[in-house]
This record gives C-alpha cells, structure tokens and sequence, in this order.
C-alpha cells in the first residue's frame, strides 16, 4: 500500500520560444496526500506544461516545486521520477516490440529487482487492471483501452506516491473512457495515492474530489466537488 505524497507549487512560472510564449505565470496549488484533483483548460494553457514539471520532466524558470518535503529544483530527478511519480499519457506510449507483461517491467529495470520479481510483480499489476490473459499481447493487437490499462499498471510498477494522468480517456470513446476513470479511482483509493488528472472534458474533471482550473498561466476558479467515498485527507488548497 503506498501513501501518498503532498505537493506544493508556489509561484511557478514557465515560458517557451525565447520568453515569447508564457506557459505558466506564478502559477500556485497544492495537493494534500491522497488528494485526487482534476486540473481543466482551454488548450494552450499550460496544464500539461505544469504536470511536466511536477513530474519532473522539465524544469520551471522560477518559483518551486516541492514533494514530500522535497524540493524539484534542476538536479538529478532520476531517483524521483522512478520512485515517487507515475505517469499516464493520452497516447500510452508503450513500446510496441513488447508484450503487454514486457512494457510494465521497464520501470522496475536498474531497481534492484530480480527478473522473477519483475514478472510477479509485473503480472500482478496485469491483474489489478483486468489483463492477467493479455499478458503476452503486443501492443498492437490490444485496444485504446487496453493499452492504457498496461500503461496504468506500468505507472504502477514502483508504488509511486503520486501519479500524473494528461488526458488518460481522451483517445478513448466515452463507455471505455469511463471504465478506465472507474479503474483509476479504485485504484487511488486502494493505494491512497495523490492523483493529479488533466482533461478538457467535465464530466472527466468532475470524477475528482476537487477541480483546478488554469486561465492565462494561472491556477484559478478551484471549485470543492466533495471528495469522493474513501479519499484520505482534506481538499487540496490552491492560493
């Protein structure tokens, strides 16, 4: 069972093409652990830019990120990124000369795992998300929605604390997006992890226990829905 992790983003500011395009503007929110928010937007406004920072795939131009008391400020995030965050993308990103049980065992390389552990581990994932048979599919001959259920139990592959989901149903038609959403929840609830999920559909958005929104590189307009039945810890706070 994992815990999960507290984030803090104070005034985070990030721009593109020389400083022309401004992505994020002081941009401020937190999550409490086990929090599970939705952040929505019109396109181009930033939100995927903010989840690559907090997760470390880039690296703000001011203001900080903190997580679990650990501040994200341009070092080596190898480490963060293997044990502490997941990530779900809209394209799942998996690597098609691998079976199904093959792409959830590559984060757990260079972690210290034997192979055996990896394939229990690996399968068990396969398991929680539905796909124990599809286990020696390539990725190829699966779904959209399967493949992002191998790539939710590839995010899974670390226990990370946090996960990061940038439109994981926007690829999927609705009745399969929303079973990925139910998974998803379930998921979280189970694992008590933090949960950040970008969309730009509300009825997505409004699965979370509570809504950001991004306008003009800022968070604003944070809008308390009720955390749902079993989510650990108060809303998160967005100044």
């Amino acid at each position: 069972m994992s815990r999960g992790a507290r984030v803090v983003v104070d005034g985070v500011s990030k721009a593109f093409d020389g400083g022309r395009i401004r992505a994020l503007n002081e941009a401020s929110l937190e999550l409490e652990p086990g929090e599970f928010a939705s952040l929505t937007g019109p396109s181009g406004s930033g939100k995927s830019t903010l989840l690559n920072l907090i997760g470390a795939l880039d690296r703000a131009d001011s203001g900080s990120i903190v997580v679990d008391g650990t501040p994200l400020d341009g070092g080596d995030a190898s480490e963060y990124r293997a044990a502490t965050v997941g990530f779900v993308f809209q394209s799942h990103n998996l690597i098609p000369t691998l079976t199904a049980l093959e792409n959830v065992q590559v984060p757990m390389l260079g972690r210290g795992a034997s192979r055996a552990e990896r394939v229990r581990r690996a399968r068990g994932l396969l398991g929680e998300v539905g796909l124990s048979a599809r286990a020696d599919a390539f990725p190829g001959t699966l779904s959209g929605g399967e493949r992002q259920r191998v790539a939710l139990a590839r995010a899974l592959a670390n226990e990370p604390r946090l996960l990061l989901a940038d439109e994981p149903t926007g690829a999927l038609d609705s009745a399969t997006g929303g079973q990925m959403l139910e998974l998803l929840e379930r998921i979280r609830r189970e694992r008590g992890m933090t949960v950040l999920l970008v969309t730009n559909d509300d009825a997505v958005a409004a699965r979370a226990g509570r809504t950001l929104g991004l306008l003009d590189g800022r968070v604003v307009g944070a809008s308390p829905l009720g955390e749902p039945p079993g989510s650990p810890g108060p809303p998160p706070r967005v100044r």
